[in-house]
């Protein structure tokens, strides 16, 4: 059994999808083992001990470098014998030190089709913004293994989703998050744990 370890700064939304459906239908052969706030307010962490998951907080402000940071997350990571990470909605770049560690067993979920509003700055609903600024008729989200360039890591899966007349940032943002983060991560979970993806040449592939 695969141990997943949850990264989270805020609500936890992805979080409760990942719950929900290791509740309802189980994670294949993963289970998440715990759950690493980088803040204690986090309401992610409520949702973990509601769940019967294992918390942990290791505050950012409390490191004075992100090289001390990533340092500390690492041990954390290593001590909880981490197969595969989640970021679901953790707010602090990881290192290069910690990435190269876990090379192609960190997954993040990004709320557009990449490589359309990504990058660098680019989170919450200034992604939402952006995309109805520039007037697109589809957006939706994007399961991706992390590397050191802010989501340019292989592309596992992508959900269109559908942008409305009249739609707001919010009401977007909404929409695509129930219908395509909270299908399609906890689906690229379950695949990892099944050992049905595979990296070649920076390209992710899911096995049949």
């Amino acid at each position: 059994m695969k141990n997943i370890v949850v990264l989270v700064s805020g609500g936890g939304t992805n979080l409760q999808a990942l719950i929900d459906v290791q509740k309802n239908e189980g994670l294949g052969n993963g289970r998440i083992s715990c759950v690493v706030a980088s803040n204690h307010e986090a309401y992610a962490l409520t949702r973990a001990a509601n769940a019967g998951i294992k918390t942990r907080v290791i505050p950012r402000k409390e490191y004075g470098s992100s090289d001390e940071y990533t340092d500390a997350l690492l041990s954390v990571l290593n001590e909880e014998k981490a197969d595969l990470i989640v970021l679901a909605g953790f707010m602090t770049i990881l290192g290069e030190k910690l990435i190269k560690a876990y090379e192609n067993r960190i997954v993040n979920v990004h709320p557009s089709l990449i490589p359309a509003f990504c990058g660098e700055g680019f989170f919450g609903l200034k992604v939402h913004e952006y995309a109805l600024k520039r007037g697109v008729k589809v957006s939706g989200a994007t399961v991706h293994f992390v590397n050191e360039v802010a989501d340019g890591g292989p592309i596992i899966i992508q959900q269109p989703v559908a942008v409305e007349r009249g739609d707001t940032p919010q009401t977007l943002q909404r929409r695509i998050m129930e219908q395509a983060e909270w299908k399609i991560l906890p689906k690229v979970v379950k695949l990892f744990c099944d050992d049905k993806i595979e990296v070649v040449d920076g390209k992710a592939y899911i096995l049949d």
